[in-house]
């Protein structure tokens, strides 16, 4: 029997960033966090903020690091019992720049993040209502794109909704990593891509949007773009004065799904995503902003 629980599978890492665009990875420099981070569990604790009963299937390691994952994470109200603790590896990690234009550099250690595998999901996909996915979450290892992969084909078997957020770096795909990404949109009734990212995965949005699927393109400052057979509407984001860009994405479709969840229409939906989104770019670190700064803000009125 489903529990209409939000169900997130993917990677748990911590994020240490430089204080200020144009300082490059390859210089000694200062640095800040460690924040909890991982597009997965960004979408699970937005989600959670939002009222939503949702479980994230990750792992951390045993280490401060993975403590601090695990405490943010139920200090926003997420289900952590799916969250695996290893003693052997140590937390992920990645340390990003920024520059002026927007653009980002990564230096990731995988670490943890790629130690779940699907017996660690146990009965978990067939009690989700909705299941989220990020395509990041196959590039960390063979385990956890199989057990991503697997949820994802669980989930829609016992009748439940997948929301899909492709979420890849430009030419970081391999031909196996394609093959599941253009799976996963398949199988998706929303997608969440990035502007132009569909097209860069070789992945035509009209025979998934014949099939009913709704498409949330995002396109930062700009908003959203909300599609559907035959129609194509864009809901305008707040300004606001943006201090870090992560996790943007995964809070727009945190609060979208969150919304969806609680019976809005999309663009009702899509209103309240860019306004979760917004909140959420106002502080340093992706779960940075405060509970009572995301929960239920309405966003803007689309014309």
């Amino acid at each position: 029997m489903r529990n209409r629980q939000l169900l997130v599978v993917g990677e748990a890492i911590v994020e240490i960033m430089r204080p200020r665009p144009d300082l490059p990875l390859d210089e000694t420099s200062d640095f800040l966090g460690p924040y909890p981070s991982g597009a997965p569990a960004i979408f699970a604790s937005v989600a959670a903020r939002q009222g939503t009963p949702t479980k994230l299937c990750a792992t951390v390691g045993r280490d401060p690091f993975g403590g601090a994952l695990l405490d943010r994470l139920r200090r926003d109200g997420v289900d952590t019992r799916g969250v695996k603790v290893v003693e052997t590896t140590a937390t992920g990690v990645a340390f990003v720049s920024y520059k002026r234009n927007g653009s980002r550099r990564f230096v990731f250690h995988p670490g943890a993040a790629s130690h779940l595998d699907e017996a660690d999901l146990g009965d978990a996909p067939e009690r989700a209502q909705w299941l989220h996915i990020s395509g990041s979450s196959l590039a960390f290892g063979e385990d956890l794109a199989v057990a991503v992969m697997q949820a994802a084909e669980r989930v829609r078997s016992a009748g439940g909704t997948i929301g899909f957020d492709p979420n890849v770096r430009s030419g970081a795909t391999s031909p196996t990593m394609l093959q599941r990404l253009h799976r996963l949109a398949s199988l998706a009734d929303f997608l969440f891509p990035s502007t132009g990212e569909l097209e860069s995965l070789d992945l035509n949005s009209r025979p998934l949007l014949e099939r009913g699927a709704i498409i949330c393109t995002t396109l930062g400052r700009d908003g959203v773009d909300v599609a559907k057979t035959g129609s194509i509407r864009r809901v305008p984001a707040p300004e606001i004065e943006e201090v870090d860009p992560t996790g943007a994405g995964d809070a727009f479709a945190a609060g979208f799904t969150a919304a969806t969840l609680g019976g809005a229409d999309p663009m009702e939906a899509a209103r309240v995503g860019c306004g979760v989104a917004a909140h959420n770019v106002k502080v340093f670190g992706p779960m940075g902003a405060e509970t009572d700064e995301t929960k239920s803000y309405p966003g803007p009125t689309s014309s």
